[in-house]
């Protein structure tokens, strides 16, 4: 399984950034796919996962992200808006097999809100 993520960045806050995250070479049906995000020296946090129509927010988000996810394409997205300094981090995408909870990672891509 590999996870392709893009669309990290730098933004002033207030603003948004679209995370994209693209899937291939998963052989599972059952499955969830989200973000976690890392801070310098923390560990990483759940931000967002999905899973048919049934997503979860870590609290601090709650609307101003927005996960969506494309069943047919195992691509899952993160809508990022009224970005504050705080959401600045190293945001990875993840997709679980919900068989054997076993997790695969993409790339980290950075995410830096800042005035």
């Amino acid at each position: 399984v590999q996870l392709q993520a893009s669309g990290g960045g730098l933004v002033r806050p207030g603003g948004s950034l679209r995370l994209s995250c693209a899937a291939s070479g998963i052989t599972f049906s059952f499955l969830t796919m989200g973000w976690y995000r890392q801070y310098p020296g923390k560990e990483r946090e759940l931000v967002a996962r999905v899973s048919g129509s049934s997503a979860f927010y870590e609290e601090s988000v709650k609307g101003r992200f927005t996960i969506t996810k494309d069943g047919a394409q195992n691509a899952v997205s993160l809508q990022m808006n009224n970005l504050r300094l705080e959401d600045t981090a190293v945001y990875y995408c993840f997709v679980r097999n919900l068989m054997n909870q076993r997790e695969y990672w993409g790339q980290g891509t950075q995410v830096t809100v800042s005035s």
